[in-house]
């Protein structure tokens, strides 16, 4: 009987045993994912290998790819704010061609007090800039033309430079010493003829280290003195030659080097009065249409006896149109005349320029939020703007009213339009590219502080390279 019932216990336990191992839930095999590591891009790998570049080191490197939509798609401290040399100008040219449009045109004016009376004027006649960058000797002798084909043959009054249009300093307040006294950073008036610049010549000696000859200013440039203290430099040595100037200076000074075995060199120099200098040559040039002048040639701002209010205009020169000014900026990059713009938006909005631009771009969807310009064109240092906010810029230029024409203003090269820049230790391009598949973007590249430009556009152009790729 015991027998029986422990025989029945373990066939109970058995059963039990056998019960919990065909209910077991197997352990689960433990399964090694390996992790997806994302694939680098083309762009990012350039950006990433150009820190390490002998010259770019410790250089700050700022990058922006949108495409056509304005999605950013590729991007390196795009929203850290750099110094941009001249794709700065984009935002001028960009701004004042979607304000005023492609056709619109500056105005300069031959303006009396009387009307000519048998062929005399008996008072002043004076010349009122309107901010045009472009007027040229050329466009006065047309003015002077006008007059003898009104009859003028005397003026018995003062020949006046009137450039009041633009208040404040013909000089922005950021522009370096070294910037000012030569071509590249000449001065902005309401009255500008020849961009305010002339042409200073000088003849190497024929020794290194001796002077060279200064042989004077093409065109000439009245009521200054220059001092020469320029030397012969290697003959390898290039343009060493720095004018030192300054507003309304009656003296500037010549330094630097000019290249051994030049008999003519040639530099840009800036001209310290722009009003005097529009007012002198316009007096030579009636004189030699044979139109007498009694008075002489004065600029407004030193004038002893204003004159009575001239509201009489005899004469009106037209400057080239918007459309052809930036075009002539992208092409040339040329500071003075963009500066005319940056302030002719000033006088149209009737604040600062740099206000106007932030609120027309904000009306468009761009709300700057790394922006400083002290100046239009990219000369100041003080000048700072993000890769993306600039990029965003072209994206929108582009798409605007006058897109098509903002785009071939720009320089370019097969599906490339770009606008670049560069100062010492700078470098930028910003622009649009078509790549090889038919995809459209926008981009931006800045390089601030490097000490090898070579590497640096080497890094500008592997990036374009590599967004025709895309």
């Amino acid at each position: 009987m015991v027998k029986n019932a422990l025989i029945l216990i373990l066939a109970a336990a058995l059963a039990f045993v056998l019960w919990q191992q065909a209910t077991r839930v197997p352990e689960p095999i433990p399964v090694v994912v390996e992790p997806v590591v994302p694939q680098e891009s083309p762009i990012h790998k350039i950006l990433r290998e150009a820190a390490a570049q002998p010259g770019l080191a410790g250089a700050a490197i700022g990058f922006c790819l949108m495409d056509a939509e304005g999605a950013v798609i590729e991007d390196h401290q795009a929203n850290t704010a750099f110094i941009p040399a001249s794709s700065l100008k984009t935002v001028t040219t960009a701004t004042a061609l979607e304000i005023w449009g492609p056709d619109f045109q500056i105005e300069t004016k031959l303006s009396t007090a009387t009307l000519p009376s048998n062929g005399v004027i008996e008072g002043d006649l004076i010349l009122v800039g309107g901010g045009d960058p472009m007027l040229s000797l050329a466009d006065l002798h047309v003015m002077a033309e006008d007059l003898k084909k009104r009859g003028v043959t005397s003026i018995q009054g003062r020949i006046i430079g009137d450039g009041r249009l633009f208040k404040g300093s013909i000089f922005d307040d950021y522009w370096n010493w070294g910037d000012i006294g030569n071509g590249y950073g000449s001065a902005v008036s309401g009255l500008n003829l020849e961009h305010n610049r002339y042409t200073a010549v000088f003849r190497a000696s024929a020794e290194v280290g001796e002077p060279a000859e200064f042989l004077g200013t093409d065109p000439e440039v009245p009521g200054v003195t220059a001092i020469n203290e320029t030397l012969t430099g290697a003959a390898d040595s290039g343009d060493g030659v720095v004018i030192h100037g300054g507003e309304n200076t009656s003296v500037v000074h010549l330094r630097g080097s000019v290249p051994l075995g030049k008999s003519h060199f040639q530099i840009l120099g800036a001209v310290p009065d722009p009003e005097y200098f529009a007012a002198h040559h316009l007096k030579k040039i009636l004189i030699t249409a044979g139109i007498t002048v009694a008075g002489e040639a004065v600029a407004w701002n030193f004038l002893q006896t204003p004159p009575a209010v001239a509201n009489q205009v005899l004469a009106t020169h037209r400057s080239a149109t918007l459309k052809e000014i930036i075009t002539s900026i992208h092409a040339t990059s040329d500071n003075h005349e963009t500066e005319c713009l940056f302030r002719l938006l000033a006088l149209h909005g009737q604040k600062a320029p740099d206000a106007v631009i932030r609120e027309h771009w904000k009306s468009r969807g761009l709300t700057f939020t790394g922006l400083r310009m002290e100046d239009g064109c990219g000369l100041a240092r003080a000048d700072f703007i993000t890769p993306h906010d600039l990029t965003r810029l072209q994206h929108l230029a582009a798409r605007g009213p006058f897109g098509a024409i903002y785009k071939d203003s720009l320089l370019s090269k097969g599906t490339l339009h770009w606008k670049g820049g560069a100062m010492s230790s700078i470098r930028s391009t910003t622009g649009m590219i078509t790549s090889k598949t038919g995809k459209d973007y926008c981009f931006t590249f800045m390089i601030n502080h490097h000490s090898n430009s070579q590497a640096a556009s080497a890094v500008r152009d592997a990036l374009i390279e590599a967004i025709l790729c895309q």
